[in-house]
């Protein structure tokens, strides 16, 4: 039994096991939500960022360090639109996420990676969600705040529209940190129609994670 709760703990980013992490905005206000996007940048993200500029939406990139020294302009334009970009690790590879000393230096790396655009971020979201020991051990070793989340899109999973979209919306109560990918074709269809959701059903979207 005690194997079993020491695995959920570690994948289930929620329970704050072996990483204090926070999957929601504090005081649950109401209506209120973040959207958070993982992996990126890519391709794809300008047209995000295009979607949430249309909606005035500030949301939260976790930065994967190979894809912002790819994209710079991006990561820039992120910034400069108001977006909160954080930490993902370096190569977001899962072997690494196995040692400290190994994930230390993937979220060292990718800070270094920020810091050539003038941008310091207090984040970090573990890939996978993974909060194991090791993960803990990283974590302090680099002062960051672990971010998880309370809706899991599962968009990598799940590539019919409708299903993830209604996914998405049956879960929201208030205060909710929603989990994406600005990678995806079918997330970026997604996601105009949760912005036009929340505008129409009164949601406030933030991205201060304080």
């Amino acid at each position: 039994m005690f194997l079993g709760i020491t695995s959920w703990g570690v994948f289930d980013i929620r329970l704050s096991y072996f990483v204090k992490t926070q999957y929601f905005l504090k005081g649950r206000p109401v209506k209120t939500v973040a959207l958070t996007f993982d992996d990126g940048p890519s391709e794809l993200t300008p047209q995000f960022l295009d979607l949430l500029q249309q909606y005035n939406a500030k949301a939260v990139f976790f930065c994967v360090g190979e894809q912002i020294q790819k994209y710079p302009e991006v990561v820039k334009r992120m910034q400069a639109e108001g977006h909160l970009v954080a930490n993902h690790t370096f190569t977001h590879q899962p072997k690494n996420i196995l040692h400290a000393k190994a994930l230390t230096n993937e979220i060292r790396h990718t800070d270094e990676a920020l810091a050539h655009l003038d941008i310091v971020t207090p984040y970090f979201r573990p890939p996978y969600g993974i909060t194991s020991p090791p993960v803990a051990r990283a974590i302090r070793a680099t002062a960051k705040k672990a971010i998880g989340w309370d809706i899991r899109s599962l968009d990598t999973v799940i590539h019919n529209e409708d299903e993830l979209f209604h996914r998405i919306v049956r879960k929201l109560t208030n205060g909710n940190i929603i989990l994406m990918h600005d990678r995806l074709p079918h997330t970026l269809t997604v996601l105009e129609r949760l912005l036009q959701y929340l505008k129409e059903n009164n949601y406030t979207i933030i991205n201060n994670l304080e």
